[in-house]
């Protein structure tokens, strides 16, 4: 048996897993536990060459026997689970670094429940399931928001009471780990010190200021909700719009949170076609295609918002599942930016280049594929030593 390390990334209804060897770090095997916490779940296991080992469905649909059957499932392939290190959307003001879980930490992050309300509860049932099926197993957690902490206070502050902010409603932004992920890709394109917005979009999307490999602005704030519009959240939002939900519509809290997090975004725009980029762009319906300008309107703007917070841009770096793989939203993107430098080479981005920019633009946009397992595992592998 192989022992392994295994980064574990769950979502509300998805949960992706990786090992890595606990002796040298390479990865060994990757899967998928599809339907998470849902009927029908379903295990699938792949290779380092994405080649299928294994795919069934379960006959419990509880995350604790999801978990089992992970564990289970890589023993029969000659993994033995060793360490796990969880992505961990919310680590508040506490959480700056990849953290040993014990008791203690656990329930602090049980505090954040309120500022992360439908990612950080499925992040503690992963953990509890972990630590029910092997107390002693050790457990690392690294943090969406921690790579943000290297934040200007200005950039972290809303325009509210002073005590507000004290408590902890503040800007904490997110997409962490992946940003940390591209961050160490910069050097080799030397950008290591550059002025670089890089947009991580996806069903869930955000961009974030980078200067000197840390982050200096980004658009999501207090919550996942922010900044982007996304495939079923609206991003920035007047606050207003809330009040009047409530006020006079009569809607509840759930009812609100529903809007925000399951109705709005790119399936809400679109009049309920999807809230898949692909599906919108092979639609005719004008509705579709509002969504779709809409996206990268909001894009543009951010972009250029997070450029002032540099007081200047160097590059633009598109990364996630959108960033990477639709040309067609790279290339509406860019084509607004021309006034700021950036010279778009459209065959270089429909065949999904490294570079997206002519070789004389004066400055340049790439496309980088981000892994957040993959930077878990280094944070953690440097933790364990």
């Amino acid at each position: 048996m192989i022992k392994a390390l295994i980064a574990v990334n769950a979502g509300s209804s998805t949960l992706k897993f990786r090992a890595y060897a606990m002796d040298g770090g390479a990865l060994l095997m990757r899967g998928l536990i599809d339907h998470f916490g849902q009927k029908h779940t379903s295990l699938s296991l792949h290779d380092t060459l994405h080649q299928q080992l294994e795919e069934r469905e379960l006959g419990d649909d509880s995350r604790e026997a999801a978990v089992a059957a992970m564990i289970n499932t890589l023993a029969d392939h000659g993994i033995a689970v060793a360490a796990v290190v969880h992505r961990v959307v919310h680590g508040g003001s506490r959480f700056h670094a990849v953290t040993r879980l014990d008791e203690d930490s656990c329930q602090a992050l049980e505090a954040f429940i309120p500022l992360a309300p439908l990612h950080q509860p499925v992040s503690l049932q992963v953990i509890d399931a972990f630590r029910t099926l092997d107390p002693a197993l050790p457990q690392l957690a690294c943090f969406d928001t921690a790579f943000h902490a290297s934040q200007p206070e200005v950039a972290t502050r809303f325009g509210i009471a002073r005590h507000w902010h004290d408590e902890g409603v503040r800007r904490y932004g997110f997409h962490g780990l992946s940003y940390a992920s591209i961050t160490r890709k910069l050097a080799s394109l030397g950008l290591a010190d550059a002025r670089v917005v890089v947009c991580h979009l996806g069903s869930g999307s955000s961009a974030c200021a980078i200067q000197q490999g840390r982050s200096v602005a980004s658009s999501m704030g207090f919550s996942a909700v922010d900044g982007l519009m996304m495939g079923t959240r609206p991003g920035y939002l007047d606050p207003e719009v809330v009040l009047y939900w409530m006020e006079h519509e009569g809607m509840g809290v759930g009812e609100v949170r529903r809007e925000l997090y399951k109705n709005s975004g790119l399936l809400g725009v679109s009049g309920g076609v999807s809230a898949d980029m692909r599906e919108l762009l092979a639609s005719s319906l004008p509705a579709a295609r509002e969504a779709v300008e809409l996206f990268c309107y909001r894009i543009v703007r951010e972009i250029t918002s997070l450029a002032g917070a540099m007081k200047g841009l160097d590059a633009i770096i598109f990364t996630a599942g959108i960033g990477e793989h639709s040309a067609e939203v790279r290339g509406r993107v860019l084509g607004q930016l021309g006034w700021l430098g950036f010279e778009a080479d459209h065959a270089a981005n429909l065949a999904h280049a490294r570079q997206l920019t002519s070789a004389g633009s004066p400055h340049h946009a790439y496309v980088l594929a981000t892994d957040e397992e993959g930077e878990m595992a280094s944070q953690a592998f440097a933790l364990l030593g």
